[in-house]
């Protein structure tokens, strides 16, 4: 039997009974485009993190880039970013014609290194754009200090970090604005594409529900500012409703997972997952490193093991980016990683029988390879 990296297809069938209520739910109703259902959503993912607002999206993608335009970032400006991270982290800022200015990240925990920033601000910069990747958060507190000393607005990308928290503050709660990804592999997952736009400015909450309905203002219908067909639609609403109640159990099920792996591989040459100090790890995704990496990978496929690479081409080495002109070696720790990072099955469904499948391959591949 083979074990992915991600499957659904158990925690479906425990929460089918649930899933299909919620379909049934909404097509009963008689409203299916930005009716009651995404309205409670927001209500109520906003509630969860503490904030005033959030602007249910139709993905993840385009929640980056309602939120850089609300935001006033767009052609001219830069923004500060990382290369390790998912392509639509960059393709956004390039969707609002603004320009990535990427920094590396750190070796212990593979987030923006906010030690080198200030250094990549220019008259030009306009935001700060960190990555809480595979379920932690990036070092806030100095982007914090830097964005009130230049003059410059935070967007959190949370796309990986639904539940996360950094010295008790849950992610996406620092910056102007923070970005979520509901995609079905997330640790909060819809059945499709889905997203969100969370933040505590009205102004902001304003702007982004006329950039998600064309630039209209609603009530008069008239376009203000063109702006985008991105409205969440109401069966991912109303799904996402019923599984926000689950994700902290989400949560408690990845950690339980995740610390089985480091118990039972700490004496192993793997690289395994650090949790920075002050970070409640949410375990998107168990990143381990090795230099034989692709070898690895291979070894465990007769196994019937299947694991991941995020990310095997960092953003800044794409043929579509190559007019960023980032010669090879200019984010040394950005590519070495490329070149050793690895995820294994990680999905709260995941039981002890496969987990102790996965460990057991691994550690006979590691003695070979």
């Amino acid at each position: 039997m083979t074990t992915r990296v991600w499957d659904y297809l158990a925690e479906y069938e425990a929460e089918r009974e649930d899933i299909l209520d919620a379909v049934d739910q909404v097509f009963r109703s008689g409203q299916l485009i930005l009716g009651p259902s995404v309205g409670r959503f927001e209500e109520e993912f906003a509630a969860y993190h503490g904030l005033a607002h959030a602007v249910g999206v139709d993905n993840g993608t385009n929640a980056l880039v309602l939120a850089l335009r609300a935001l006033g970032v767009g052609p001219g400006d830069e923004v500060i970013t990382v290369s390790n991270t998912a392509a639509p982290t960059v393709i956004a800022i390039d969707q609002v014609g603004a320009t990535p200015v990427f920094v590396d990240v750190r070796e212990s925990d593979y987030l923006m290194d906010t030690t080198r920033v200030e250094a990549a601000i220019t008259p030009r910069t306009r935001c700060l754009l960190p990555v809480h990747l595979y379920g932690q958060c990036a070092d806030l507190p100095p982007l914090e200090e830097l964005a009130t000393r230049h003059d410059l607005v935070i967007l959190e990308d949370c796309a990986q970090a639904h539940g996360a928290r950094q010295n008790g503050r849950p992610a996406g709660t620092t910056g102007r604005a923070a970005a979520f990804s509901f995609y079905p592999t997330k640790v909060l997952g819809a059945y499709g594409d889905a997203g969100a736009v969370i933040t505590d400015d009205a102004g902001t909450d304003a702007e982004l529900r006329r950039l998600r309905y064309y630039g209209m203002d609603e009530e008069r219908r008239v376009v203000r500012a063109p702006g985008h067909n991105s409205r969440l639609d109401e069966v991912h609403a109303e799904i996402l409703r019923r599984k926000l109640r689950r994700l902290d159990g989400y949560t408690e099920a990845r950690r339980r997972i995740a610390d089985r792996y480091t118990r039972a591989l700490a004496d192993t040459d793997l690289v395994l997952p650090a949790v920075t100090p002050g970070n409640d790890h949410v375990y998107y995704l168990y990143v381990a490193r090795h230099p034989r990496r692709d070898a690895i990978i291979e070894a465990l496929h007769p196994h019937g093991i299947h694991l991941g690479v995020s990310y095997r081409h960092p953003v800044h080495t794409m043929d579509g980016f190559a007019h960023l002109e980032q010669p090879a070696g200019a984010l040394p720790v950005t590519e070495a990683l490329a070149q050793e990072i690895f995820s294994l099955p990680m999905y709260p469904s995941l039981t002890e029988e496969q987990q102790d499948k996965v460990i057991s391959a691994l550690r006979e591949v590691l003695r070979t390879v």
